[in-house]
């Protein structure tokens, strides 16, 4: 099952159920947001994707024009959007850890001592899949941003005017939500496009944290139930209507060096990320990065990610953002 988010003039907020023939929706009777859904799939038990189908109409709206008229919200959203926590790990595909490497040969030369980057990624096709019930090795982590951080497909992506490179990391993400007793669940998986300035993390590995903290887009669907284990896509960058790079990227379990269950473990394991009602957005990992083909982005570029298990692609156009000068600080 596939869910989406969408707005229409004079209707509110609604949650669709994607038609088998992904080009229409079937509004669910007494939801306006999948937040709701989840929250009511808890108390009443039986499951999000029973209590979904439970409640759709007949209806059957036009999908591909909600999309064309930007209507299609981001797939998940919290009415508090400070309690919306977007975390993420690196270093779970190959891809990504020779992109990382490269940064590091680039600095320090051919001769230079192996990366911690290379390390932690061994560390992860070591003991990163440890076999249900056991803990593994402790993968990556850094910090996003809160919800307001967090864009729907066809919204601009805004690249700051201090930022030094802005360009796409086509990953899943698996998304959650706390309950009263301070238990995660998995709403489900979307994709997303985990934002980066990787020239800012090629400066100095410290600068990591600091090269995350940008906008990021998710959708425009939520996948319930299993990921498959093999997940193969696409990601584009296009320019004034013509494809200027494209890579096949393969995610999922069977293609990364740390399980899903282990990467939920080492998030979830901290009393401060299981507060009853919050929600979570935690990003696996990409595969291929645009960066690491030597492909420099600029303003009006379109972000391009596509999956057939999730539907329609993600689609993003980098804008840059005003100049907001030295920031102060005033005393009280």
């Amino acid at each position: 099952m596939r869910l989406v988010q969408f707005q229409t003039p004079g209707a509110g907020r609604k949650v669709g159920w994607v038609t088998e023939d992904g080009d229409h929706v079937r509004p669910l009777n007494g939801f306006a947001t999948v937040y709701d859904l989840a929250m009511a799939a808890l108390d009443r038990g039986g499951g999000l994707e029973a209590l979904a189908k439970s409640c759709a109409t007949d209806e059957r709206i036009d999908y591909v024009a909600l999309l064309k008229a930007g209507h299609v919200l981001a797939p998940l959203d919290h009415p508090e959007p400070a309690r919306f926590l977007i975390t993420g790990t690196g270093l779970t595909h190959l891809g990504s850890a020779d992109a990382r490497n490269k940064m590091h040969v680039d600095t320090h030369g051919d001769g230079a001592p192996e990366s911690d980057s290379m390390k932690i990624f061994r560390m992860g096709i070591k003991g990163g899949k440890p076999g249900a019930g056991k803990i593994g090795v402790q993968p990556e982590w850094f910090f996003k941003g809160v919800g307001t951080c967090v864009l729907p497909t066809g919204a601009p992506i805004p690249l700051p005017s201090f930022a030094l490179a802005g360009a796409e990391e086509a990953e899943i993400a698996g998304l959650y939500l706390i309950d009263k007793a301070g238990n995660p669940w998995r709403i489900g998986y979307t994709l997303g496009n985990e934002f980066s300035d990787h020239i800012t993390e090629a400066q100095n590995y410290l600068y990591l944290a600091h090269s995350k903290l940008r906008a990021c887009s998710m959708g425009p669907e939520l996948l319930v139930g299993a990921l498959p284990g093999d997940v193969r896509g696409k990601s584009r960058i296009i320019r004034q209507g013509k494809t200027l790079w494209q890579e096949e990227f393969f995610s999922g379990e069977d293609n990364m060096s740390h399980s899903i269950a282990n990467l939920e473990h080492f998030h979830f394991r901290y009393d401060m990320f299981r507060r009853p009602g919050d929600l979570h957005a935690y990003f696996f990992g990409a595969a291929v990065l645009s960066y690491a083909a030597g492909v420099k982005t600029q303003p009006g570029d379109e972000f391009e990610i596509e999956v057939a298990a999730f539907g329609k692609p993600l689609r993003n156009r980098m804008e840059l953002s005003p100049d907001r000068g030295l920031v102060t600080v005033s005393s009280l």
